[in-house]
């Protein structure tokens, strides 16, 4: 489960291997009662649903997820597209997001949900509250239909700051921050990622994570935007928490462990 950023062994309270294997279960309290099993994803029976496959991030969210030799059904509006973009290996689905059943039959019988999708800059002063927020909100009832175990939201630093220029952009950030507030109430396990600058081009800098509404600038690298959000599957300490991140040549090289469960 490693990668480059470091050990990413779980390491939280007391584990037990059930007698079922897809099940783990995490004890935090021993006392007279007995506590309630929190049940995290197993890698190995996981299959993974990615919104916006073929975008910057998303593709290579589907490469971090294909190299870990998870199953991947992705959602495309352009079959052909997506085949000249993204590995060999992967499921390909027509769907839309702006279509709940579309989302429903695409979903099939994933585990996991990743979102990537946003809206692209354009005169349609709709596309960031279809796009980032309906959008959004179609997959998140889609997943509790379905039974998800985990989503995954790639949203953006900045998003609590109403006044941040982004938001001339037909509000997106605003309406990014409605789309989370959705999935944080929506019952659902969630991991919310606040990546800064986005970079096509990947380095060598560590990644520094933080808590919600910490950090207002910086950049980051997809790829390592990507590996955050797959790492997360697997890692009690990324669950339920907005996790903002960026990546500095002087920031001190930690384990994603240590980084999810600094958060």
């Amino acid at each position: 489960m490693g990668s480059s950023q470091g050990s990413s062994r779980l390491n939280f309270g007391f584990n037990f291997l059930t007698e079922d294997p897809r099940l783990i279960v995490s004890v935090f309290n021993m006392s007279s009662e007995i506590a309630k099993p929190s049940i995290y994803c197993n890698e190995n029976l996981m299959k993974a649903f990615v919104a916006g496959a073929t975008g910057e991030t998303g593709r290579r969210i589907v490469q971090e997820l294909v190299k870990r030799q998870i199953p991947v059904r992705a959602m495309v509006r352009d079959i052909t597209r997506a085949r000249a973009i993204l590995p060999a290996e992967v499921e390909l689905i027509v769907g839309d997001v702006l279509n709940l059943n579309s989302i429903t039959n695409a979903i099939g019988d994933s585990t996991v949900i990743l979102c990537a999708k946003g809206a692209k800059p354009s005169l349609d002063p709709t596309g960031p509250y279809q796009v980032d927020y309906q959008g959004t909100k179609n997959l998140v009832d889609a997943a509790k239909v379905q039974g998800i175990e985990q989503f995954v939201f790639v949203s953006s630093l900045c998003v609590s700051k109403f006044f941040h220029p982004l938001n001339l952009f037909w509000l997106i950030l605003w309406w990014k921050q409605q789309a989370e507030q959705y999935l944080k109430t929506s019952g659902l396990n969630y991991t919310i990622v606040r990546p800064g600058g986005l970079k096509n081009e990947d380095n060598s800098n560590p990644v520094v994570m933080s808590g919600a509404d910490t950090l207002f600038d910086g950049s980051i690298p997809r790829q390592k935007v990507a590996q955050v959000c797959v790492e997360s599957l697997t890692s009690s300490q990324a669950r339920n928490k907005v996790l903002e991140i960026i990546s500095e040549p002087t920031a001190v090289t930690k384990s994603w462990e240590d980084l999810f469960s600094a958060v």
